[in-house]
């Protein structure tokens, strides 16, 4: 069995040196990931989730439900112990305090989320939280909360880099920095921007180290021309040529398909 960092370890890097952390979204790309030498994931608990983690068996990984599903204490336990059966080592829940605290008391690991949340974004609206002083007070009391709720990670996203390092100097949890500079106790990006499969809007703080949207619509081409070709011969009848067909040699199997027609 091949040893994955723990919560321990992550605790113990604190202070070090900086975790990277990569977000994946395919069995392929924990792999690559992995193969980099990448220490922590997060990923979504869904189908791919075993394969990310067959994928990559030494990568601590956080895994986080489909807005919803974690909607009370019991529907947190039960899930959050599924998902880590399912691979996970951890849950990411930008939710309500009790369900962290609900988790947490069963030995679960959680993470939190403080700054920009995007699935809460209609409150802030995309962009930095903490430039106001209210606002990055709020942050700290939300980290603390978070810390006393049991929880073990927070990621911090598009924070001032002054209130990133005030907060990861002053809790116990593990900051997972995303637009935060390289304060925090983990730099985190997502895969699709850092390889460039990204189709929408690349963030400030992403930076981009290949081109694979433009391979996969060469591919995609590829993909179209080899069907337009298969489907014109079909058509003009050079597919399928002999060397594709199977004969019967004997012709005893004609003879005897022939009396059980007429039987």
């Amino acid at each position: 069995m091949i040893d994955r960092p723990t919560v321990a370890d992550l605790r113990a890097f604190k202070g070090k040196r900086q975790i990277v952390t990569m977000h994946v979204d395919s069995a392929d790309e924990a792999a690559a990931a992995c193969a980099a030498g990448i220490e922590m994931f997060t990923g979504e608990v869904d189908a791919k989730l075993p394969g990310i983690r067959a994928a990559a068996p030494g990568v601590f990984l956080q895994a986080g439900h489909e807005q919803g599903t974690l909607h009370d204490e019991s529907s947190a336990i039960r899930e959050g112990f599924d998902a880590i059966e399912r691979g996970a080592d951890a849950i990411y829940f930008a939710g309500s305090l009790r369900i962290v605290e609900a988790m947490a008391r069963e030995g679960i690991p959680v993470s939190g989320h403080v700054g920009y949340v995007p699935r809460w974004a209609t409150w802030t609206g995309v962009r930095s939280v903490g430039k106001s002083a209210d606002e990055a007070v709020a942050i700290y009391r939300k980290v603390k909360d978070l810390e006393n709720a049991g929880a073990c990670l927070v990621e911090m996203e598009l924070v001032p880099v002054e209130v990133a390092d005030f907060v990861t100097r002053n809790t116990s949890l593990i900051t997972e920095g995303m637009g935060c500079g390289s304060v925090c106790d983990t730099q985190y990006l997502f895969s699709c921007d850092v390889l460039g499969t990204n189709r929408g809007h690349y963030p400030r703080h992403s930076k981009t180290y290949a081109d694979l949207a433009a391979e996969e619509d060469r591919l995609q081409i590829m993909r179209v021309e080899a069907f337009q070709r298969f489907l014109a011969d079909v058509n003009s009848g050079q597919y399928p040529e002999p060397r594709h067909e199977i004969h019967v040699p004997d012709e005893t199997v004609l003879e005897a398909l022939l009396r059980a027609s007429q039987s």
